[in-house]
């Protein structure tokens, strides 16, 4: 039998989405993290990322106009989880994003997944690296692709070499 889904009261869900906005804002990242309440445990891993999606790269990552990549596809292609972690925001609210995901790892690192046409997971999902969480579409954006972010610390980063194994 499926669980219900609780309705969130709005003071709740506006303080939710005032802590999104401020995550993608370059602020630090808040919320639970994934490694079962030990403390300590989930900081001292870093997360060895995987591309989300498998299409051709756009754009490429430049820190002021562009935030992140922008990946290629075709409505409804997998998008998959770059590492293991929690989803801390999964909605449209966020102007310019269209429906995006913010799945925080641990505590230095968060990513974000935007312009999907279908969400597959909720806030406060734990997800694995490789899980398919959303189908790409073109939510606030010219044509269906992925926009991806990774943020270290609040700041922005250039993916590449994250995806690449170069860095972790």
């Amino acid at each position: 039998m499926a669980r219900p889904t609780p309705t969130l009261p709005s003071r709740f869900r506006i303080a939710l989405l005032a802590v999104a906005t401020a995550v993608l804002a370059a602020c630090g990242t808040t919320g639970p993290t994934p490694g079962g309440g030990k403390p300590g445990a989930a900081a001292q891993a870093k997360p060895q990322f995987i591309r989300p999606a498998s299409g051709t790269t756009l754009a490429r990552f430049n820190g002021k106009s562009n935030k992140g990549i922008d990946i290629a596809g075709s409505a409804g292609d997998p998008v998959l989880a770059a590492a293991d972690g929690r989803v801390v925001y999964a909605g449209g609210q966020l102007r310019g994003y269209g429906n995006m995901l913010i799945v925080k790892h641990n505590e230095t690192f968060i990513t974000a997944y935007a312009h999907n046409q279908a969400l597959l997971v909720k806030e406060n999902d734990i997800v694995r690296q490789g899980q398919k969480i959303a189908e790409m579409g073109k939510s606030e954006a010219d044509r269906v692709k992925l926009h991806f972010e990774i943020r270290k610390d609040g700041n922005a980063v250039d993916p590449e070499p994250y995806l690449s194994g170069k860095l972790r």
